[in-house]
């Protein structure tokens, strides 16, 4: 048994197919297939039932492909550790974003980050709040930027910024002739929406509803720059984050205006596993996006 047939196994219970999961570890179907046998053999255990169809795990199967999965996050952290002590900032550091952070952030990060840590290799992945969790959880992923939620108190935390929501109209609506928006003049109004999953959705609902507004249920957007332009076509209002707003008041056929008297805002964290070794990386690297965020 080594490490390269757990990597294998839990390949395999992720995919539940052969020869997808010979590609994701890049080795022939035959290898891994005969690597998994050899390692049943050594067990003395069925893992996997084969069937023409599909694969099937059996529950010892399951339960030594949790035992894989803690080991190899084991060994991974004994390699982190190792470079840590070597060189904090250098070397691969994986990072996931939400949608609704990554397009506007990054931009304005990014260089800073190669221009600052020249060793390091910046891994990026931009997927919704419940994929990113369980990666980081999985150790796919070293740490998230996300809006912060309570239930991600059992993980560590850096807090980013704090970002304000606007209010995004249509050009022809009326309120445009406000410099402010009174959140309680949503009463009554509907708003669009992101699809369900992403979390900025759900916070800009609790506003909204708070307010007595309601989703505008005829269509949910699957990104922010879908709802940018059913607003431009006159199709409704929506709220923003501040990072997706333009410099400008109107831009793109949409007009912005900030709420009065209190700004709806959300947190943007970085967020790691709790003991994770790079603590220190996440310190430096979380200290950069603070002093950059809001460089235009």
């Amino acid at each position: 048994m080594n490490l390269r047939d757990l990597e294998y196994l839990l390949a395999l219970q992720e995919v539940k197919h052969f020869r997808k999961a010979a590609e994701k570890c890049f080795v022939s179907q035959p290898t891994l297939s005969g690597q998994i046998s050899k390692l049943e053999e050594e067990l003395g255990l069925l893992l996997i039932e084969r069937t023409s169809r599909k694969v099937i795990f059996t529950h010892a199967g399951d339960e030594l492909a949790a035992q894989a999965r803690k080991i190899l996050m084991e060994v991974k952290a004994m390699k982190d550790m190792a470079k840590s002590f070597q060189a904090p900032m250098a070397g691969p550091l994986h990072m996931g974003l939400i949608p609704t952070v990554a397009p506007y952030l990054l931009p304005r990060i990014v260089p800073h980050i190669r221009e600052t840590f020249k060793d390091m290799e910046l891994f990026l992945y931009e997927e919704q709040t419940h994929v990113l969790l369980q990666r980081l959880d999985e150790g796919e992923i070293d740490c998230l930027v996300l809006a912060y939620l309570p239930e991600m108190e059992r993980f560590g935390s850096i807090d980013l910024y704090h970002e304000s929501l606007m209010l995004a109209l249509p050009p022809q609506h009326p309120w445009n002739a406000r410099e402010e928006v009174e959140l309680g003049a949503l009463k009554g109004e509907q708003l669009l929406m992101l699809e369900d999953g992403h979390c900025l959705r759900d916070q800009a609902m609790d506003y909204c509803f708070n307010a007595g507004a309601s989703e505008d249920t005829s269509f949910k957007a699957t990104s922010l720059e879908t709802l940018r332009h059913m607003v431009a076509a006159g199709m409704g209002m929506t709220l923003l984050p501040e990072l997706a707003v333009p410099s400008t008041k109107q831009s793109e056929g949409v007009v912005y205006r900030p709420f009065c008297p209190e700004q709806p805002t959300r947190l943007i964290s970085m967020v790691y596993r709790q003991n994770s070794v790079r603590r220190p990386c996440f310190n430096e690297l979380a200290a950069l996006i603070q002093k950059h965020w809001s460089e235009a």
